[in-house]
């Protein structure tokens, strides 16, 4: 009778689950094996066909680049930015709370908002990054229309957005730790350098791994400011997977080699969530 209480229990979520994940999973990759339908020509099984097709694509390979320049980009400079604002917040200084809380506003915007946010900055001549460079006798610049700084004005913005939000994990592993670990380091005459790298780092690696994975799932999953900034343009010099899947699925109708490109980023996210559970988990956490 208990178990099939604790079924009864688990019965909703593995319903949902089932229903939202599992089975969306399986009709994707079963769908990359067949043709695109159309009025004129019912589906076909192709086999491996759509994999051969995407790898043929120098698009798609220019979108994995700037998706690995992204992720390049964003994760490390977030992670080191978030543990300095912590850091930082974590002290008795003045307007502490106000501090914190203008470190994290940017993470309760909308990413919609956020874009139409640094849209005001980016634009050419009129925006504030012109504005400023103009004081100084610089010469306006189409800062999202130049292949060569698209992505990094992206990063920046990106940082901007996440930064704040990782603090807040940060701060929070911060306050766990005793304060009798900087008494005795100060006993020793460690410097607070040697304190940071001797003890405080090592025992913020658990959360350390808990960002790391978070912010690298994030640049993959971002696409709500390319609507608003970029479209992907120019030359596709910003786009990013997860908008080149939305590009294939609904601007181009191409429902075979969208669901082909989603198994392609499913199974980055697998690999990378292996990777998390069988070899960084074990190195990071203590036993």
């Amino acid at each position: 009778m208990t178990g099939v209480y604790a079924w009864l229990l688990l019965m909703p979520a593995t319903i949902l689950l089932a229903a939202f994940t599992h089975y969306p999973t399986i009709a994707t990759f079963v769908q990359s094996l067949f043709s695109n339908k159309t009025v004129f020509r019912p589906s076909r099984f192709v086999g491996l066909d759509n994999y051969r097709a995407i790898f043929d694509d120098p698009v798609f390979f220019k979108v994995m680049q700037n998706t690995l320049l992204f992720a390049l980009g964003t994760v490390p400079l977030s992670i080191i930015l978030a543990l300095l604002m912590a850091i930082w917040v974590n002290k008795h200084i003045p307007g502490r709370g106000f501090v914190r809380l203008a470190y994290f506003t940017p993470t309760i915007l909308p990413m919609i908002a956020v874009a139409n946010i640094w849209l005001f900055f980016y634009t050419p001549d009129i925006g504030l990054l012109d504005q400023l460079s103009a004081l100084f006798g610089g010469q306006g610049h189409n800062w999202l229309g130049d292949s060569r700084t698209v992505l990094g004005c992206l990063m920046v913005m990106t940082i901007w957005k996440e930064a704040g939000f990782f603090m807040i994990f940060y701060l929070a592993a911060l306050q766990t730790h005793p304060p009798e670990l900087e008494e005795a380091a100060r006993l020793e005459g460690a410097s607070r350098i040697t304190f940071f790298w001797r003890v405080t780092f090592p025992l913020l690696m658990p959360t350390t791994l808990f960002v790391f994975i978070n912010a690298l799932l994030n640049s993959f999953k971002l696409v709500d400011h390319l609507f608003i900034l970029t479209k992907g343009g120019p030359d596709n010099a910003s786009n990013l997977l997860l908008y080149y899947i939305y590009e294939n699925a609904f601007s181009f109708f191409d429902t075979a080699n969208a669901a082909t490109l989603t198994v392609v980023l499913l199974a980055l996210l697998a690999t990378l969530a292996i990777l998390q559970f069988t070899i960084l988990d074990k190195r990071i956490h203590y036993r």
